[in-house]
């Protein structure tokens, strides 16, 4: 097997239910997901159709209604909301990328601390070019819960970093850690939701651009003998 991006895509891979279909067989959804062009692909696409969603200082009833759904739950879980929050904060690219340096796995540090700072930072962007406020100055009644967020709501920075870390060292973990990672890292998004902070299109926003740093990272590490090949005919 000739490797991809070293242990990463040797890991997504080797795992049974990721390989590549026998010829004749359709390709499952994990097949397509475990091809990182197909990642950054789905992730630019849907980062495109919930930008242009959110552009508008309107809020769609469903939208409102999911928002008012979680951001009214009761006040008591605050303090653990806040906590799985700090796993989407920008240290928390650096605290993750420690950690694999002091495992010995100092590729997926790279990963994490690229993945993490880059999803950080390209949200600060988005948040400027489609400029959508916060939930409180959208929906009447929001409940805002600790420090209020300031500056802008579309996309959510703590979404996208929690999506990106988890997206690099899923394929590095075991089973239980993968079923901790794929509980936690969508929670991130909830809890924004839950302290008034953003709207459910901001994190969906957020997971895209995630999904899609990550992919970028990925597609770019790849060795250049194990990118597709273009063929020319001269006529």
């Amino acid at each position: 097997m000739n490797p991809l991006t070293g242990a990463a895509e040797e890991a997504w891979i080797s795992t049974p239910a990721l390989r590549s279909p026998a010829r004749g067989q359709k390709r499952s959804l994990a097949d397509a997901l475990a091809d990182p062009q197909v990642r950054l692909g789905a992730g630019a696409a849907a980062l495109l159709i919930t930008a242009v969603a959110a552009h508008r200082d309107r809020v769609s009833r469903c939208e409102a209604a999911a928002f008012r759904a979680v951001n009214g739950l009761p006040s008591s879980l605050y303090p653990p909301a806040w906590a799985a929050m700090q796993l989407g904060t920008l240290g928390a690219a650096p605290a993750a990328a420690g950690v694999a340096w002091l495992t010995g796995d100092r590729e997926l540090a790279g990963r994490l601390l690229a993945g993490g700072t880059s999803t950080w930072a390209l949200s600060k962007v988005f948040k400027q070019m489609v400029r959508r406020p916060r939930p409180a100055a959208l929906i009447p009644g929001t409940r805002v819960r600790g420090r209020e967020a300031a500056g802008l709501g579309y996309l959510s920075g703590h979404a996208g970093v929690a999506i990106a870390l988890a997206a690099a060292a899923f394929p590095r973990l075991g089973k239980a850690g993968r079923a901790v990672t794929l509980s936690a890292a969508p929670l991130v998004g909830l809890t924004r939701i839950y302290v008034g902070a953003h709207l459910p299109l901001d994190v969906a926003g957020g997971v895209a651009l995630g999904f899609a740093v990550e992919a970028a990272l990925t597609v770019s590490r790849r060795p250049v003998r194990d990118r597709p090949r273009t063929t020319t005919r001269s006529g």
